[in-house]
């Protein structure tokens, strides 16, 4: 497995990238491009996805506890749940599936708090 734990990521052009499997905690990603990239059972515990742009990236298995995905896009994420979004730091501003946003917002309103 690579280890990117703690690494500094701000601005990554990591579009299409295949990030399976990979150690993100705590990472700095902040306004990265994460569009279209593959995530499988990768560990972005307590990372900072700060307008990261994560559209149609896959989150299958993915670890985001602690996250912070303050006006991140995660438009058309795929494999991305309920489950994993309900334990993130925020999701203040973020852009969501409307299904998605509108379950999390009746039972996390929390997380849209700036």
């Amino acid at each position: 497995m690579v280890d990117f734990e703690g690494a500094n990521l701000k601005e990554a052009n990591l579009k299409r990238a295949n990030l399976v499997g990979v150690d993100l905690i705590k990472a700095d990603l902040t306004w990265a491009n994460l569009e279209g990239a593959s995530l499988k059972w990768a560990d972005r515990t307590d990372a900072s996805l700060i307008e990261a742009n994560l559209e149609g990236a896959n989150f299958d298995g993915v670890d985001i506890t602690g996250a912070n995905l303050k006006e991140a896009n995660l438009r058309e994420a795929h494999y991305l749940t309920f489950d994993q979004l309900s334990k993130v730091k925020t999701l203040h501003d973020a852009k969501l599936d409307e299904k998605l946003l509108n379950s999390l917002r009746k039972e996390h309103v929390r997380l849209f708090k700036k």
